[in-house]
Formats: C-alpha cells, structure tokens, sequence
C-alpha cells in the first residue's frame, strides 16, 4: 500500500490560510493593483495594525491613482503624516504621475515596467502582480524572510546579498501557480502573526513539523541579526516662532535628507545659534525653553530642544520666500508635517 502523498509547503499553508489567514484587510476588497500597491508601500516597515487608518484615510482621500497623481505634494504628505518614512510617499506620488503620463493612468501588468517605477522594487512588484492579477511572482519581505529563514535554517544576516540571493530562491521555489494571490497574502500573514520575531506560535504553525529552526530550537538565532553597531546621536534646536495671531512659522525641508520635502520647524545648531537664527527670521523679545524630546531613525537617534518665541513679528522678507510661512491650526493640518513636530506643534 504506498504511502499519501506529503502535502507541499504551499498546501499546508494554504489550508492553514483558508482558516485562519486574514480575509477582511481593507485593500482585498476590492484587491486592484491601486490598493494592493498603496498597501504594501505602506506596509513597508510598519505594522498592519498601524497602517489601516492611514489606509482608510488615503484611500477616501485619493480613491484612484488618477487622484493620487493629480494631488500636489502637500496633500499626500499630510495624508502620510506619522506613518513615517516619507521617500516612500514622494516616490508613491511621482510613481503615479508616471502611471498617467506613460501607462494610461494605471499601474503596468508587465514586471519590468513595473519594477522601474519609483519605490517598486522587487518584492513589491510580485505583491501587486500576485495580489491584484494571480500572477505567479514570489515576494521577499521582511516576513517571508523570516519565514525562510527559520524552515530551512539559514544562517547569516538576510540583507547580506549571498544570503538574500538565497532566500529569492527558496521564495520562488515554494510559490505555486495556482491561488497565488491567496499564497502571497498567507504567507505575509504566516510571518505577521505566527512566526514572529520574538516567542513564535510554532505549536500552532501548519509548517513547525518540517522547520529547522523549530527542530533544533534556533527560532531565537534565526533570522540572524545584524552586526552590532552604536547608533549616533544628533543634537538639534527647534525654533518656535510664534506671532500675536497664535500662527507658527513653518519652513520647508530641501529635497534630499530626512524628512525631505516636509514642513517642519526651523533648527539651529545650539541655544546660541538658535537666537540668531530666531533673529533673521522675525523681531523677538524672549524664548522659553520646551520638553526636550528625543526621535529615533532607523540609523540615529536625534535629541531635540525646543525653543518657544512668543510674539513674534515676521520680517518682511518672509513674505517673499515660498519656503517660509505662517501657518494656523488649519494650515498646519492640510501640511505634511514629521509626527514629531506635529505632536509638539498640537501640545502647545
């Protein structure tokens, strides 16, 4: 009597999917191209639980792509407030412009079309493929590389290009041609919320019978990390210029650097230089210092000093500069601000 036949790894999680997989995420339903591409640059370093607000949000904002590339860039960049990361939102935006101007307003079916708009790498471009179209493409985000990474015990740091090439591979092996939207999204889910960084739920994972890391009790080694390195810190003052009307001063950032492109606080290098700077920008009397606060990046920490000028009058010369204004409440909210300076903006 010969033996069942072993159940492939795509249908153990498919059947784990059909039950337990997430089927009610705002961007499958409808699941088009537009959603599933806002979604996943969404998604990129952030949680499900934090981006379906800003979803929801976006999406009744800029129900299509046509809206999206007609928006100017103060409108996607206050809709993406506090997401964070915000290269990804200008990329979002000039990656539209180009659907229009080149693919007839809609993202292109063709990969290396594209994969050669702005912000679409190669993950990102089976995603949508995948999801929007059942197209066979694999994907390798952070949770499927964790995923891999533990069933088939594989060391070494996953952003090491002979350990991605290798974790491409895999992906691609185990995606199949049938159900690959439905694939795509349960192996995401797999990663979100079973095999997650720290205590995975390997009793009830439908893929702990053949994984390595479960097996030999690695799931805390794998995936491995990064080579340690002391994270800098920065030092910077904010100027809060504020006039008789309760209007802040706002500046807008260059276009290369953190924070590129947003509205933010003007800053100085130390108390001192912050009176000076304080003193080009409009007539003051005194300054109260704020709550210092610190904000973290991804590579730095930036340790910050508020400084509060309180009736402040605007030099004429202000006027004239496009990248300086007096904003009100209701300015402020229609802008793309950075979340840290938005927060300290509304505790005033």
């Amino acid at each position: 009597m010969s033996k069942p036949k072993k159940l492939s790894f795509a249908d153990r999680l498919l059947g784990w999917f059909d039950v337990h997989g997430r089927h009610d995420l705002p961007w499958q339903s409808p699941r088009d191209a537009y959603r599933v591409w806002l979604s996943e640059v969404m998604l990129q370093q952030t949680q499900v639980a934090t981006v379906i607000p800003y979803f929801d949000r976006f999406i009744k904002a800029l129900p299509t792509l046509p809206d999206l590339a007609e928006a100017d860039e103060d409108t996607v960049l206050a809709l993406w407030s506090g997401l964070g990361y915000y290269r990804r939102a200008r990329f979002l935006h000039a990656a539209a412009k180009q659907c229009v101007a080149l693919h007839g307003g809609e993202l292109p079916r063709d990969y290396d079309a594209l994969a050669a708009l702005p912000g679409i790498g190669r993950s990102t471009a089976g995603a949508i493929l995948a999801q929007a179209h059942g197209l066979r493409f694999p994907i390798l985000d952070g949770n499927v590389k964790r995923v891999m990474t533990r069933f088939h015990g594989i060391h070494g740091h996953p952003g090491q290009s002979a350990i991605e090439k290798q974790l491409w591979a895999l992906a691609d092996k185990h995606t199949p041609a049938a159900r690959a939207a439905d694939y795509t999204q349960a192996i995401m889910d797999l990663g979100a919320t079973l095999c997650v960084r720290s205590r995975p739920a390997c009793e009830e994972c439908p893929m702990s019978v053949d994984c390595v890391a479960f097996r030999d009790d690695l799931t805390g080694q794998l995936p491995s990390t990064k080579p340690g390195k002391v994270t800098p810190t920065r030092q910077t003052v904010m100027l809060v210029l504020r006039d008789a009307q309760q209007r802040v001063l706002l500046e807008r950032r260059g276009e290369q650097g953190v924070w590129a492109g947003l509205w933010s606080l003007p800053e100085a290098l130390d108390s001192e230089d912050a009176w000076k700077a304080a003193e080009r920008l409009a007539r003051i009397d005194d300054a109260r210092a704020l709550a210092p606060f610190t904000h973290v990046f991804s590579h730095y920490k930036l340790k910050v000093e508020p400084l509060l000028f309180d009736e402040a009058t605007a030099h004429a010369a202000i006027a004239d500069n496009p990248r300086l204004r007096w904003c009100d409440t209701g300015d402020i909210a229609a802008l793309g601000l950075p979340a840290p300076v938005r927060s300290l903006l509304q505790s005033l």
